[in-house]
């Protein structure tokens, strides 16, 4: 079923800490719980019946993940309370350091992407498992809106600040808008909006927000400084060419953000309409691309 908006999750994604876009620390609780429902839907529960499916053996699945997780801690349980390997992994996962849960979540979808994704379509549905994509899309819908720094991508878990733009992009520019004071409070709102959107994985919506975040910036910026400009017409485009010719870009540089400008005045807000207002057309992911590579441009 995916991801469910509810009222609570964005209640708490508006007032969440802004200090940090994600945390690499801590797996909460009720993600750990989360983890453990897409397991059931995706690989099956334990069968305390000797019988299983036909074609697919939960149990089997189970035993070679406790085995293996024993194998490589250097351990003889899991978990002292566990009556199956299932019940092994999920006490292990709710009440182990965030590395060790990471291993179990990391190997148990290695499992979903090689085992469970070679059986057929028919096979899923009579075992009632979730597609190995859809599993794999919910886990890392999970880890962005807890704000958990961590997606699972090419049978691996990557920390999402290996992506350079996180750190060098994304942080910096909230840490801006948080000490720029009040003329800023507008473009901090709608950037945490656009984060929270792209964090939920709506996509298209987060383009939008970004670039009213993009917008406001620079109408923050012209308030502060007694530039006159019309805030019910005047365009990014326009906006952008208020502070070039009002030199906020030494003259020295114009030349070195010249592309950027172009970007920001043509490029961007073409996303945002290509995207927002018209049909996606058959290819979401090349959009979720899209938007990991323009929103910290927008965010600039």
């Amino acid at each position: 079923m995916g991801i469910v908006d509810l009222f609570s999750q964005r209640q708490q994604m508006r007032a969440g800490d802004a200090n940090e876009v994600f945390q690499y620390t801590k797996l909460p609780h009720q993600f750990r719980v989360q983890v453990i429902h897409i397991w059931v839907d995706a690989i099956g529960q334990w069968n305390r019946r000797s019988g299983t499916g036909r074609h697919y053996n939960a149990n089997g699945a189970w035993d070679f993940i406790n085995h293996t997780m024993l194998k490589e801690k250097g351990v003889f349980t899991l978990s002292k309370n566990a009556g199956n390997p299932f019940d092994a992994c999920q006490h292990y996962v709710q009440q182990s350091l965030t590395e060790d849960a990471l291993d179990l979540i990391e190997l148990t979808f290695r499992w979903i992407d090689r085992v469970v994704r070679k059986l057929q379509d028919w096979q899923l549905e009579e075992e009632r498992l979730t597609p190995p994509d859809g599993a794999i899309d919910e886990l890392n819908g999970r880890f962005r809106s807890h704000g958990i720094g961590y997606k699972y991508v090419g049978e691996k878990i990557v920390r999402v600040d290996s992506e350079y733009v996180h750190v060098e992009a994304m942080l910096p520019v909230v840490r801006l808008l948080q000490n720029g004071g009040e003329h800023f409070t507008g473009p901090m709102e709608e950037f945490m909006d656009g984060h929270a959107k792209y964090k939920k994985g709506e996509v298209k919506e987060a383009i939008v927000s970004a670039c009213k975040a993009l917008e406001s910036t620079i109408k923050a910026i012209c308030t502060a400084r007694g530039w006159e400009f019309d805030p019910h017409k005047d365009t990014a485009s326009k906006l952008l060419q208020i502070v070039f010719e009002r030199h906020l870009i030494p003259d020295y540089l114009q030349s070195q953000f010249t592309a950027l400008k172009s970007v920001m005045e043509s490029g961007v807000p073409t996303v945002r309409n290509k995207t927002s207002g018209h049909g996606q057309g058959a290819c979401k992911e090349s959009c979720v691309r899209g938007v990991e590579r323009v929103l910290p441009i927008l965010f600039l």
